[in-house]
């Protein structure tokens, strides 16, 4: 890993078949896999929302596998932002 790799924190949302497909929890799977600490959450209009924060080529990694998740979702969007830095994260959590 690279030391010198700045940290960051994005926000994401993802639509399409992502509830009722393991989504949240292969996300922590990845997430874990990673290093990468943060939240994911199901929403009651049927995506996913979720917070990761690491080192940045981690998180872009993490983000890409995000447009297609687990094997049985269909991703149809992936919309991603900054997330405010005031939210410390021990690890990654589904919520």
């Amino acid at each position: 890993m690279n030391t010198n790799d700045p940290h960051t924190a994005v926000q994401f949302l993802v639509s399409g078949r992502v509830q009722g497909v393991f989504f949240r929890r292969a996300t922590k799977q990845q997430a874990d896999l990673y290093g990468l600490t943060g939240w994911v959450r199901n929403l009651s209009d049927g995506r996913v929302q979720g917070v990761v924060a690491g080192p940045s080529a981690r998180v872009r990694d993490f983000i890409a596998w995000l447009q297609h998740g687990p094997e049985l979702a269909r991703v149809l969007k992936v919309e991603t932002g900054p997330a405010g830095a005031a939210e410390e994260f021990a690890g990654f959590e589904i919520r």
